[in-house]
């Protein structure tokens, strides 16, 4: 289940199914090798993926440094919930930006007859607002390239 909506904050929500177990799908989100293939990188967007670093326990953290347009982005969190197969949260936020409060992305992985259906909400500051339609473009995005690895 996801939290509740914080006061000052929207949701932006995106849902992929799957014709894949649970478990696969849960576990490309925490497995390096996978992970690689279709969050960061050319597979997704026009980016070279030059560090990914996964510590995949409940306080562990993650650090995906990509390069895109001659500048250096790194995209880093805290895993907050891993009850495998079902649920994942972490947050999310840009190394070294103004706002560490960052955001929260929670994952919530549903068994089907067909396989499983994943829903991501990811929580932002109000602040954040006008970048809603481009962060869900984003994520469809990743889990588009998620769907094409299976």
């Amino acid at each position: 289940m996801t939290p509740p909506p914080v006061a000052g904050t929207i949701d932006v929500t995106v849902h992929r199914r799957f014709a894949v177990p649970a478990e696969r799908v849960f576990d490309a989100w925490l497995t390096p090798r996978l992970l690689g293939q279709w969050m960061m990188g050319p597979d997704v967007r026009e980016e070279k993926l030059l560090r990914l670093d996964v510590d995949p326990r409940v306080g562990g953290h993650f650090s995906m440094l990509v390069e895109r347009d001659g500048e250096r982005i790194d995209h880093v969190g805290e895993y907050l919930v891993i009850e495998r197969p079902h649920r994942l949260s972490f947050t999310w936020t840009i190394a070294g930006e103004a706002d560490q409060d960052g955001s929260r992305v929670d994952i919530v992985i549903s068994p089907t007859d067909a396989g499983c259906e994943l829903r991501l909400t990811h929580t932002l500051s109000s602040a954040w607002a006008d970048y809603a339609d481009r962060t869900q473009q984003g994520w469809s995005r990743m889990l588009d390239a998620l769907h094409a690895i299976f």
